[in-house]
């Protein structure tokens, strides 16, 4: 019986943590483009930090030909011998929210260049339905001069990695399988279900597989728009939202969302995805564009709020000194792609203050290349006019706010983990 041996093409945050847990079991070809990070894994580092250096290490091998384990590449030369591919590129959108699919079509080509008849090709980057048999699976033809469903196969199994989740590990959450036919649907679930311990549930078709990962994050974005707007209601009624949302949450169906800022690779990018493909199909979405325009808009409506509440307080708003705290996406994580917390930022430049950005977990040398934005990891000193907490990271429960603020100060609590007695606004 032939040897599983499985590539992971792509070794980001959704990558990485899949190839590890795949080389606990078989052996593993973990292929980036990128050479540094091919260099860092191999070193046993992980600069995303969604696998331990202890774990990585337990598993890294530096031979291409063990039976177990993983090894870190760049070289295309490495992938051949292999029998699954699985492709974890990311899908952004441009600056006009159009889906762009550069990067799955590049991965496709790399991989097509190696593919062999008996091959299985699995994505799990996040699409619209049909983008893997309409815009990945002609490449890999074209590339390999193989027939579809004669001589290789495809399938498609969702990533649903939450960086910086460490309960919620890869192995245990359930996972979306499928195939391009019946027999190649069962040899992925299979795949997948040798290490996830959370389960699989096969999909009957790769494009049912697609749609059910794009609505995941559709109905998360729609739903929390809804109480982003009902916190530009309550505000305006100067009642608190969330003391109206735990009240609400009371009832054994309401469902627990939380105003706030919605950035990152997946709810700030998916429905754009879908809301592409519905309207190839002559139908615009009302409800999951609306949803996507009004968090789109919290950053404008927080840095005129601050703003409003630095005028009420007498603080002079042109050349005021503002602490914005966090530039990730989300809290507890170096994730800085797609973050909304740059929107209140340029926001609050565009009123003539002097920004300074304190993000222990951002990479500055990243935010500086992404958003060409300078940021600290050292605690800042101030005294600032103004701070305006934007990601909740676990470090700034312990500032001294205090110390770092001038006796006629604003604090603007965006996620709502300060007390209620430190704060003079927030969502």
């Amino acid at each position: 019986m032939k040897q599983t041996k499985i590539a992971i093409i792509g070794l980001g945050y959704v990558g990485l943590p899949l190839a590890r847990l795949f080389a606990t079991k078989y052996a593993v070809v973990g292929f980036d483009i990128n050479s540094n990070r091919i260099k860092e894994l191999n070193s046993g580092k992980d600069s995303t930090l969604e696998v331990e250096d202890e774990a990585l290490k337990a598993v890294l091998v530096y031979e291409n030909s063990k039976n177990i384990g993983l090894y870190c590449s760049s070289a295309l030369s490495d992938l051949e011998g292999c029998n699954y591919y699985i492709i974890t590129v990311p899908t952004p959108v441009d600056k006009n929210n159009r889906p762009i699919l550069t990067p799955l079509i590049k991965a496709s080509e790399t991989v097509g260049s190696v593919l062999k008849k008996g091959d299985i090709v699995v994505y799990e980057s996040t699409v619209y339905p049909g983008a893997t048999e309409e815009d990945c699976i002609p490449v890999l033809e074209k590339i390999s001069g193989l027939q579809f469903n004669t001589d290789f196969s495809a399938g498609y199994s969702p990533e649903r990695i939450n960086p910086g989740d460490k309960l919620h590990t890869i192995e245990k959450i359930l996972k979306v399988t499928s195939g391009s036919n019946l027999a190649t649907g069962k040899k992925v679930d299979d795949l997948y279900k040798s290490v996830i311990t959370a389960g699989t549930h096969l999909a009957p078709t790769i494009k049912v597989a697609e749609a059910s990962k794009v609505i995941e994050n559709s109905q998360r974005d729609i739903n929390i728009a809804f109480v982003n707007e009902l916190a530009k209601i309550f505000n305006l009624m100067n009642i608190n939202t969330h003391d109206v949302l735990a009240a609400a949450g009371t009832k054994w169906n309401f469902l627990p969302f939380k105003p706030g800022l919605v950035g990152g690779h997946c709810i700030g990018v998916d429905p754009y995805y879908l809301a592409q493909k519905a309207q190839e199909y002559g139908y615009h979405p009302e409800i999951i564009l609306a949803g996507r325009r009004l968090n789109d808009s919290m950053g404008d409506y927080v840095a005129s709020e601050v703003v409003k509440l630095m005028i009420s307080k007498d603080i002079p708003i042109k050349n005021a000194s503002i602490l914005v705290l966090g530039i990730t996406f989300k809290e507890n994580c170096p994730d800085v792609r797609n973050t909304k917390a740059v929107d209140v930022i340029s926001a609050l430049k565009g009123y003539g203050v002097k920004i300074t950005i304190y993000d222990p977990w951002a990479n500055k040398e990243e935010v500086k290349k992404e958003y060409q934005l300078e940021s600290t990891q050292e605690k800042p000193s101030g005294p600032f006019d103004s701070v305006v907490l934007t990601v909740a990271h676990k470090e700034f429960l312990d500032l001294d706010f205090d110390s770092i603020t001038n006796k006629k100060h604003l604090i603007y609590d965006v996620k709502n983990i300060l007390p209620i007695s430190m704060k003079d606004g927030g969502l």
